[in-house]
């Protein structure tokens, strides 16, 4: 089954408005006459979404606008948080949930991951979601006992409709802002099994369906060679997307057969 690769740039706590500007004249001018056979999705710091939004609704460039994260609760006494309600009010489509900052710096786990994959959903907004195992974990042997409870716990309630509108992000938290890539084959294989538990939990056609991203330092130089993976259907990038040239080349080096 052939799926559409979806790359998404996840600046992080990078780019206010001004920057986000300079940054999409500068990517749709690389994009620009291009006939990009995936989707790409931009996730700036909450300050730029409206910005973003204007910009991109201005030209008209088919970019999807992502947020970093969303609240669990629709509204009340939560200093600091963002409901999803708020951000499809600016034309937010996706939303990445449960990475790895989120999880370790953060605390946020599993049962508090779900509660906000199920709250996007609620609000049609699509969410990437994060899973990976630590370099301690790896090493451990705890590999896919860390990937089958980070899938079966945040997944949980998760209807096989709502399922159709998720994105797994794969990543290594050994891999995220290290400058080390996993290699394809440990990309590949991690990612083989992580389709092999949708396969469980929703049956093999939802399995086949389902797009899982590769994230961890993807760069121009690497995204070919991964994006190659039979089981590998885009990037969640860092570092690389924050330059408007080099998120370009990741992008079409990756579709490079």
């Amino acid at each position: 089954m052939t799926r559409k690769l979806i790359f998404a740039a996840n600046w992080k706590m990078n780019k206010g408005p001004h920057e986000t500007e300079d940054f999409i004249k500068s990517f749709v001018s690389n994009i620009k006459g291009e006939d990009l056979t995936c989707e790409v999705v931009i996730a700036p710091p909450f300050v730029s979404l409206s910005k973003l939004n204007d910009l991109l609704h201005e030209g008209n460039h088919g970019i999807q606008i992502s947020a970093q994260n969303c609240s669990q609760f629709d509204a009340g006494a939560y200093t600091g948080e963002i409901s999803a309600l708020m951000l499809r009010e600016l034309h937010v489509k996706h939303v990445i949930l449960g990475h790895s900052e989120r999880r370790s710096i953060y605390g946020e786990s599993d049962e508090v991951i779900n509660a906000k994959l199920t709250k996007a959903l609620e609000n049609n907004l699509k969410p990437i979601f994060c899973i990976g195992e630590t370099l301690e974990e790896r090493e451990g042997g705890k590999l896919e006992g860390v990937l089958r409870t980070q899938v079966t716990d945040g997944l949980k309630g998760i209807s096989d409709r709502e399922l159709a509108e998720v994105v797994i992000a794969y990543e290594p938290v050994w891999a995220i802002g290290t400058g080390v890539t996993a290699t394809t084959e440990q990309a590949q294989e991690a990612h083989a099994f992580v389709r092999s538990l949708i396969a469980d939990l929703y049956g093999e056609d939802a399995a086949a369906k389902i797009r899982i991203q590769y994230g961890g330092s993807v760069k121009p130089g690497n995204s070919g060679e991964l994006m190659a993976c039979p089981d590998i259907d885009g990037a969640l990038i860092g570092g690389a997307s924050l330059d408007a040239q080099s998120f370009f080349e990741v992008i079409k080096n990756g579709l490079v057969d």
